[in-house]
């Protein structure tokens, strides 16, 4: 028999440095009100310079563990979600084993950029499922500020950097993850993607004069993709659940643009008490902004036991994922 599968623990990491609107409108040619009124974006975290992907997310792993009641050498796998690793290779998940001490615990990165932590969290519930592994961790970490042109006023208001974690293991019967839609759409790739760096445009004097290690973002492009995955998915995972938007007690969106956001909010029929927002303090963080969120939600007393939560979450590919889920061990 297949067993239940659901988050044992949660933790995040956020770094001390807060760039406001404010700083930026003394940066680029941009306004507070602006930034505000088309994202709801008011200000984000940025790493220190010495600071990479793999130093948040042992933080936050870390968290993830106490809260979880275990310790490292119970890990089986650790799955890190991100697109700023601190290197090509190794993967930032072996880093984190090495310093968390995880010994027995496999680890790989898996990119999907903003979707990443429920491609993440789909892949570790399967590993459960199946009786393979008994706990794993996925964390979803990001440091955008590394990989954004500070000249370019079109993305530079839109990211931070964080990192969010959360440790799966089985669950009582009924509880747990109910559901999950992955998706993709490869034929949007170039509407969002960081050019150079691969082995398509290795780093060169010219790839770099021409800014091609900073992040590329069609804007409009994405945000229509995003408004109509977002409504698409959100329904598939409920429907996969045998739910209705009325059971939902907590949606969990990707923290990317407000009107997005307001915009699945209005067509899921939910108050705004029942979606967790945090968009204006942290920015887009890609694929640390659910852990985050739901970490952040936990803490306020908004996750109670047995609550059906839906997250979901569009990102860079295109890609997308959804995932229904009844809180509880």
């Amino acid at each position: 028999m297949e067993r239940s599968v659901g988050i044992w623990g949660l933790g995040s990491a956020l770094p001390e440095k807060i760039l406001t609107n404010l700083d930026l409108e003394k940066m680029v040619d941009t306004s507070d009100e602006w930034i505000v009124s088309r994202t709801g974006i008011r200000e984000r975290r940025i790493a220190s310079k010495s600071v990479a992907s793999s130093d948040l997310a042992l933080e936050a792993s870390e968290k993830a563990l106490k809260s979880a009641g275990i310790s490292a050498e119970d890990l089986d796998l650790i799955i890190v979600a991100t697109v700023t690793p601190d290197m090509l290779f190794p993967s930032t998940a072996c880093i984190i084993q090495a310093k968390l001490g995880a010994k027995k615990a496999a680890a790989f990165d898996l990119s999907a950029a903003c979707s990443g932590f429920i491609y993440g969290l789909a892949t570790a519930t399967q590993f459960i499922r199946n009786g393979m592994y008994e706990h794993v961790l996925v964390v979803g970490v990001e440091c955008l500020s590394k990989i954004t042109d500070w000249e370019d006023r079109n993305t530079c208001v839109l990211f931070g950097d964080g990192a969010g974690a959360a440790v799966l293991g089985p669950v009582k019967e009924g509880k747990g993850f109910l559901s999950f839609d992955l998706g993709a759409d490869g034929t949007g790739r170039d509407s969002l993607k960081l050019p150079a760096g691969g082995s398509r445009l290795p780093a060169s004097l010219e790839t770099v004069e021409q800014k091609m290690h900073y992040v590329s973002m069609n804007g409009q492009e994405v945000f229509k993709f995003a408004v109509r995955v977002m409504e698409n998915a959100t329904e598939t995972a409920l429907e996969k659940a045998g739910l209705t938007k009325e059971k939902i007690d907590l949606l969990v969106p990707h923290q990317a643009n407000i009107r997005i956001i307001d915009y699945a909010a209005k067509r899921l029929g939910l108050s705004e008490d029942k979606v967790m927002v945090n968009l204006d303090k942290y920015g887009n963080m890609s694929s640390a902004t659910i852990p985050i969120a739901m970490d952040e939600a936990l803490q306020e007393g908004k996750i109670k036991d047995g609550d059906i939560l839906l997250l979901v979450a569009f990102g860079g590919g295109l890609t997308w994922g959804s995932s229904v889920l009844k809180w509880g061990r």
